[in-house]
């Protein structure tokens, strides 16, 4: 995802970038000091990362601290009072009276202390796993010496299981921050009096906690000494840390994490929707680079919101350049996200061609393979301008369940594949 950035000042002048992207229950985020929000929002769809699932599903607001990303990198102060200047600066852009504000890391501690300073604006207070055992004082100062080892073992901490999501976490970590800010901001949380500040907390309050080890017991500790506090077990990174952050808010968490039919060596059917913008290239030599990329980065934004919302998941493994590929485990809802891509479309200015089949495909490290795509894609393209078209196929297991209607449009014969497709045009009932 990559929503516009805007900016603010806090009180004693840093500038502070931001994005808000989604609608529903206001939530401000207030990210751990380890990536900056472009690469957050970015990160892989198999990645589960939790921030992806609530901006489906709530108006959600996240931002860099100062000397991170593309907030103002010429800072020295990273005190936790410099922290919570960030988030009054952002909470000051946000329209409504109270929010949710999230904590993740070793962020949680400044926006307890936020909630804590301004109680009318925080309508409840999440803390995401408050007490990152890895960040130590032995840590930060490894963070100065040998800034590429450091990262690495960050990145093997935060994914010991996957090293394409440590290369990922060690090169963004990287590009978000320098050493010395990364290991200021370590030093900040080390020597914090964590009890005390949360202590303060006046609001209703969930931890999410790890299911073992000293992470959990420490954040357990950390808990008890808060006066309302709910605890939810969930492992990081995985769909139940967006499940019970949604659940606690009341806002609506059906769907989330919900897995798609699929077999046991990575076989298995799958909804699979393509969409993308109708002349891309005759646009760009109209509009001009920068102009279009504007347009179609907005377009993209709404489109995997628009998918969250459904219940699908954007496949961000394959590069459409301008366009989407999504997979659900329902036709209706893949129908459901078509027909509102077109409101989206419209508001940029723009047209879509969109295309839905179902069939077998092959799932791989947040990737699907299969004829089923490649028909996908050959039925996008026979789209006009704004229509969605979808197979007999889709059109069967979505006759009683989507609540439009379908014409006709017949066998068409198409690359690659051997025997014609029936399609059909939806119609919105």
């Amino acid at each position: 995802m990559e929503p516009q950035i805007q900016y603010t000042r806090t009180s004693d002048g840093v500038s502070i970038a931001y994005m808000t992207i989604g609608a529903g229950p206001p939530m401000l985020y207030c990210p751990t000091q380890f990536l900056d929000m472009r690469h957050l929002m970015n990160q892989a769809s198999d990645d589960k990362w939790h921030g992806l699932a609530m901006a489906g599903r709530t108006r959600f607001t996240i931002f860099d601290h100062g000397g991170i990303g593309a907030s103002q990198r010429d800072v020295s102060d990273f005190s936790r009072a410099a922290q919570v200047r960030a988030i009054e600066a952002v909470a000051a852009q946000l329209p409504d009276e109270q929010f949710t504000l999230v904590g993740f890391g070793a962020g949680s501690a400044s926006a307890a202390l936020y909630a804590a300073r301004h109680p009318e604006r925080v309508r409840e207070l999440v803390c995401l796993f408050p007490t990152p055992s890895v960040v130590s004082e032995r840590f930060a100062a490894m963070l100065g010496d040998d800034w590429s080892l450091a990262r690495r073992r960050l990145a093997g901490w935060a994914y010991p299981d996957s090293l394409s999501h440590q290369r990922w976490f060690s090169n963004a970590m990287r590009e978000s921050m320098s050493a010395e800010v990364a290991a200021a901001y370590m030093m900040e949380f080390v020597h914090a009096d964590l009890k005390e500040i949360f202590a303060r907390i006046p609001v209703r309050t969930l931890f999410c906690v790890a299911p073992a080890g000293q992470d959990r017991d420490d954040a357990l500790a950390l808990a008890s000494v808060v006066r309302d506090c709910r605890v939810a077990v969930a492992v990081y990174p995985s769909d139940e840390v967006s499940t019970s952050v949604l659940e606690f808010m009341g806002a609506d968490a059906s769907g989330v994490g919900a897995p798609a039919p699929r077999g046991t060596d990575g076989h298995g059917t799958a909804i699979i929707l393509f969409a993308d913008i109708v002349d891309s290239t005759a646009l760009t030599e109209r509009l001009g680079d920068a102009a279009f990329r504007a347009k179609s980065r907005d377009v993209d934004v709404e489109l995997r919101r628009i998918i969250a919302e459904a219940g699908g998941t954007t496949i961000d493994a394959k590069t459409l350049g301008d366009g989407v590929l999504a997979t659900f485990s329902a036709a209706s809802q893949a129908i459901d996200a078509a027909l509102r891509f077109e409101r989206a479309a419209d508001g940029a200015q723009l047209q879509l061609h969109v295309g839905i089949h179902a069939g077998d495909v092959i799932r791989e490290e947040g990737n699907v393979f299969g004829g089923a795509v490649n028909i996908a894609a050959r039925i996008s393209a026979l789209s006009e301008p704004g229509e969605v078209l979808v197979s007999a196929t889709v059109r069967e297991l979505a006759r009683t369940s989507a609540g439009v209607e379908f014409e006709d449009r017949g066998e068409q014969q198409m690359k690659g594949v051997g025997e014609p497709v029936r399609v059909y045009a939806v119609r919105g009932s």
